[in-house]
């Protein structure tokens, strides 16, 4: 398939100048109905009561499909879903399972900021080497012959 530039190149190359005028308005038209979608949100609102009771307005008054409530509020289409569904987010309960959940995410935050080293699994006070046993050697396979065994046979061979 011939990409627009290669069209325009083989128009150059066989003189049509009326053909690359054409082609040319045609670009000038499609920039200037071309529109500007508003960029993606970084980061959603918190979600609130009122929030969720604005959702629910906005499915019942409108014909808005649940991605458009989200875009236009700001907030995950999955929320808006669970809003509907499932009706969360809809009482201001601190101990209802978002707030829950919520709460103990902001403490793993919390502590995750705080730990700003890395914590030794190791037992105090013992040494490294009895921490961990070494492993031992995979017994060889008598078929495989180990780099000492060559040496070994090359130079006894010489």
């Amino acid at each position: 398939m011939t990409t627009l530039k290669e069209f325009e190149l083989a128009l150059r190359e066989q003189g049509m100048h009326m053909a690359l005028a054409i082609l040319e308005k045609l670009k000038e038209r499609d920039r200037a109905n071309r529109t500007i979608r508003p960029a993606r949100r970084i980061a959603g609102k918190k979600m609130t009561p009122e929030l969720a009771r604005r959702i629910i307005e906005l499915n019942q008054t409108t014909d808005m499909t649940q991605q458009e409530i989200a875009f236009q509020l700001g907030v995950n289409q999955g929320r808006v879903n669970e809003v509907l569904k499932r009706g969360k987010w809809l009482d201001d309960n601190p101990t209802s399972e978002e707030a829950v959940a919520r709460d103990k995410a902001k403490v793993r935050i919390e502590k995750a900021n705080s730990e700003s080293a890395p914590v030794s699994r190791r037992k105090a006070g013992a040494p490294a080497e009895e921490a961990r046993p070494r492993p031992k050697p995979k017994p060889r396979n008598p078929a495989q012959l180990s780099i000492e065994d060559f040496i070994a046979s090359t130079g006894a061979d010489q």
